[in-house]
């Protein structure tokens, strides 16, 4: 609903830009005598709804790509250099305007356009060295601090260190609910090797790969667009090194970052070389409900177990439970009552029996 919304008033603006445009032109046009008066009017007309058909039709599609692709590039450039370019380019433009000034006192046609090109490069410098060194605001604001000044108060912020996203987080999709929910603090980043293993298998001639890669893409840019926090692709990358999981503990160790992955070996390997890791598995099997023997819950026997009259059910968190003497219930809701619980390398499996006749 907010795309058509904004789609109509782009149209709308269009409109009236683009009709005004045309009108004004076949004004400027009437001036010439090769045009009649007597058609004037007629030129005009048809010049203004020219043009609004035509800002109609062209509006939305010169004006959203653009400013789609804008607030993707602006989500993954850190705050702190946007602010640093955005003084550097005022900075610039005030200094090009009091140059301006005296050259604008030279003799046409020369004070005539050079006051306009020395502002503009007196803008562009200032903006490029800000951006090459976004410090130098910084160390300038420490520097008229005063060195008297008290010691300033403790506060609660605290600087997160940057999340590295590995491939198999990225395919398997939960990160964009968990970025939503806020649990996760300061910048993801995804390295240009990452994307790249990920273009890679997206491309794969193997249908189940080449979904799961292109599903990993929607995943990325939807966590671009949507994501409250930064998302951010580098092109930093450990040259030395060939496989991509080493590649991504070598960046973390050089950044003071951590892993974000599912992948059970690249967790153990970080983890043996003191790189922190955030598993989603992890996170998933932590949150799960919690049952203690004794307790009583509901559950759908879906299927047979491995062993002799057992019977399978699951929780809405996909917790296996194991039903004692179930296998005669398949397909129904009973009330059973919690015997043991078993923590796997695979997740938490509950076992229970029937204490209540099937619903």
């Amino acid at each position: 609903m907010h795309s058509k919304q904004a789609r109509l008033i782009l149209r709308i603006v269009g409109l009236l830009v683009f009709g005004s445009s045309g009108i004004a032109l076949s004004s400027l046009l009437g001036q010439f005598p090769a045009i009649p008066d007597s058609i004037h009017l007629s030129v005009m007309i048809f010049a203004g709804l020219l043009g609004a058909v035509l800002g109609w039709f062209l509006t939305p599609g010169l004006l959203l790509g653009p400013s789609a692709r804008l607030r993707r590039v602006v989500q993954q450039v850190p705050a702190a250099v946007i602010l640093s370019a955005t003084v550097g380019l005022f900075v610039g433009l005030a200094l090009g305007a009091i140059a301006a000034y005296p050259v604008s006192l030279l003799p046409r046609p020369l004070g005539q356009f050079l006051p306009f090109i020395v502002t503009a490069a007196f803008g562009y410098v200032g903006l490029t060295v800000t951006l090459v060194r976004p410090d130098l605001l910084q160390g300038l604001r420490e520097r008229l601090v005063s060195k008297d000044a008290p010691p300033p108060i403790a506060t609660s912020v605290v600087k997160h260190a940057a999340v590295l996203l590995d491939t198999s987080v990225i395919i398997d999709g939960r990160i964009a609910d968990i970025c939503r929910t806020g649990f996760i603090q300061g910048e993801l980043i995804v390295p240009l090797f990452v994307l790249n293993e990920l273009q890679h298998v997206a491309d794969s001639a193997d249908t189940l790969r080449r979904n799961r890669g292109r599903r990993g893409l929607e995943v990325l840019r939807q966590l671009q667009e949507e994501s409250p926090i930064p998302v951010r692709i580098i092109d930093d990358d450990a040259v030395t090194i060939r496989e991509v999981d080493d590649k991504l503990i070598a960046l973390a160790k050089d950044k003071g970052a951590s892993i974000l992955t599912n992948d059970y070996n690249l967790n153990r390997v970080a983890e043996l070389q003191a790189v922190p890791v955030l598993n989603v598995n992890e996170l998933a099997n932590a949150v799960k409900t919690v049952l203690l023997p004794g307790e009583s819950f509901s559950i759908h026997v879906l299927q047979e177990g491995k062993e002799y009259n057992q019977g399978v059910g699951y929780l809405d968190d996909g917790t296996m439970v194991v039903v004692e003497e179930g296998a005669g219930c398949i397909g129904s809701t009973i009330d059973v009552v919690v015997s043991k619980v078993l923590q796997t390398a695979a997740g938490r499996m509950i076992f229970a029996r029937p204490i209540a006749s099937p619903v």
